[in-house]
């Protein structure tokens, strides 16, 4: 069982500036699904995986956005409690901070 399922406001710190978003996990028979909703348009979370840690859950999944540009984005992140912090990655682009909050 996890802690994740739940929607979560997450800042990006990215070259072109800060991009917000919310992610919807839900929990269904011991699989998580998703859902991130930006400015422009709604994905799906692909291939989402909880693992504990010492720090707490880590969680990554991969979503394909089309705006403002067509990237395929991989994300890594520790929750810990109502918090999240990690980084997510485009292709061979920098990594991107990320940050949010449980809403």
């Amino acid at each position: 069982m996890t802690s994740i399922p739940g929607t979560w406001a997450l800042t990006m710190r990215t070259p072109i500036g800060r991009i917000r978003a919310e992610m919807t996990f839900t929990e269904v028979d011991g699989v998580l699904s998703g859902v991130a909703v930006g400015a422009s348009e709604t994905v799906p979370l692909q291939n989402i995986s909880v693992t504990q840690t010492d720090e707490g859950e880590r969680v990554t999944w991969k979503q394909s956005i089309t705006k403002p540009l067509r990237l395929n984005l991989d994300f890594d992140v520790v929750a810990v409690g109502d918090t999240m912090h990690g980084h997510s990655r485009a292709g061979r682009l920098p990594k991107s901070t990320v940050s949010g909050e449980r809403t």
